[in-house]
């Protein structure tokens, strides 16, 4: 055992299933139950009394309905549970604040999901190297794509297993996340040097040293052109539509093609995302990034009838790149990815940074030019350079000024620390 001692990880893994026809249609029977015991649930909530509306109560009335109606009985026990806990968790951030008023869930606007809440019903093995089977319940022996050592087998026990999962199908099928409990050794502080992280549409991510990462589209030629075919034929065919009449299947499954279409470039933005941030974690020991609040960054430039909005289809453009960069899921992915290499990642206030000169610190909003041009305007100093460099060097200049952000109750809150190197950021 190393002296630096053992620490608890939790972590997920996703994997594509291999699913028959007839294994799919029980997975879709069983997520369409569970859909619909969790709106048997709010219908039930809103139906008691405050004070009768209780985990208890509600155990009983699911278990009730799991024995009146058939087509709820195809759902496992231990799922149906799931449902009532996950419903009863949603009531309780509701209250504290974390998310929206619990609602009925659609047939169509709803992820389809299951949950295996108990690890042990899996029973994974390996077949080989490409593959691995699993025990879903009530569905039977199904195969799913082996891309990451799991704790079966001899390596599992009571540190290292596996603690449940999760069906979820999207437009590329169906999928399974495990969930993962293990105990692994510390890892030894970075030895990495510092830096900072830029985050922007033209180029997504630009650091303190120069090092820049970029990528193209999402999808081919072809597939853009498919893209833009299939969206023209759905608007055609909901112009035929009468007010009220029922999607039809020719429409439906329009729908489903373009959802795949977009569904792939998604998996692409996150294959990439994950290959970048991995390789700034295994680089760098400390990271520095801007702390955003993208949802305000977002929020559209209509207004209102009596002061309308300007340049809202320009606005409404440049919302889009930004939700579709997801700077916020690079944040979260360099976080822990950097926790398990011994790094750390620091916020610093965003405000002026892409404004100020990382050379002479003198700032003024007419410094940047250009989105890809920084040039100085203070006359004893005239420095230009790339924007995005800039403001990174900007980034790492706070942190090592103290002006990180220390998270308290929920929120982040500047904390100036004494200076621990020198000014410069060159």
């Amino acid at each position: 055992m190393s002296d630096r001692g053992l620490e608890a990880r939790q972590f997920g893994h996703r994997a594509r299933l291999a699913l028959s026809p007839a294994l799919a249609l029980k997975a879709d029977d069983q997520a369409h139950a569970a859909r619909t015991m969790w709106n048997l649930l709010h219908v039930w909530w809103q139906m008691m009394p405050k004070e009768k509306r209780t985990l208890a109560n509600a155990d009983a009335a699911i278990r009730q309905a799991r024995q009146d109606i058939d087509f709820l009985a195809v759902l496992p026990a231990q799922a149906a549970q799931a449902v009532l806990k996950t419903y009863f968790q949603a009531w309780k951030n509701c209250w504290d604040g974390r998310a929206d008023t619990p609602n009925f869930k659609g047939r169509f606007r709803t992820v389809m999901s299951v949950d295996i809440p108990q690890g042990r019903d899996l029973n994974i093995t390996r077949v080989h190297r490409r593959w691995g089977t699993v025990n879903i319940p009530k569905v039977g022996r199904v195969r799913f794509r082996w891309t990451k050592d799991l704790p079966v087998g001899k390596r599992a026990g009571a540190e290292n297993r596996i603690t449940g999962a999760r069906l979820s199908r999207d437009a590329l099928g169906w999928h399974i996340a495990f969930r993962v409990q293990t105990l692994e050794v510390r890892p030894d502080p970075h030895q990495g040097p510092d830096v900072g992280v830029d985050v922007g549409v033209t180029v997504p991510i630009a650091l303190s040293d120069g090092e820049t990462y970029e990528h193209g589209e999402w999808l081919t030629g072809k597939e853009k052109a498919r893209l833009l075919h299939l969206e023209q034929r759905a608007a055609q065919r909901r112009r035929h539509r009468n007010p009220g009449e029922r999607t039809s299947r020719r429409l439906r499954r329009t729908y489903d093609q373009i959802a795949e279409l977009r569904a792939k470039a998604k998996r692409r933005a996150l294959d990439w995302q994950h290959q970048t941030t991995t390789v700034i974690a295994r680089t760098y020991g400390t990271v520095v990034v801007e702390a955003l609040t993208i949802t305000n960054m977002v929020k559209s430039a209509k207004g209102t009838i009596e002061e309308p909005g300007k340049h809202v289809a320009q606005k409404a453009g440049l919302n889009r790149s930004i939700s579709g960069e997801a700077w916020g899921r690079t944040v979260t992915m360099l976080t822990y990815k950097l926790a398990q290499l011994g790094g750390t990642l620091h916020k610093v206030p965003a405000p002026g940074t892409s404004r100020r000169c990382s050379v002479c610190g003198f700032t003024m909003p007419g410094n940047r030019e250009s989105q890809a041009v920084f040039v100085c305007k203070n006359p004893d100093c005239g420095w230009s350079g790339n924007a995005d460099h800039n403001a990174a060097r900007n980034v790492l200049h706070l942190y090592r000024m103290g002006h990180a952000l220390i998270p308290a109750a929920g929120r982040a809150v500047a904390r100036r620390a004494p200076r621990v190197k020198p000014a410069t950021a060159r």
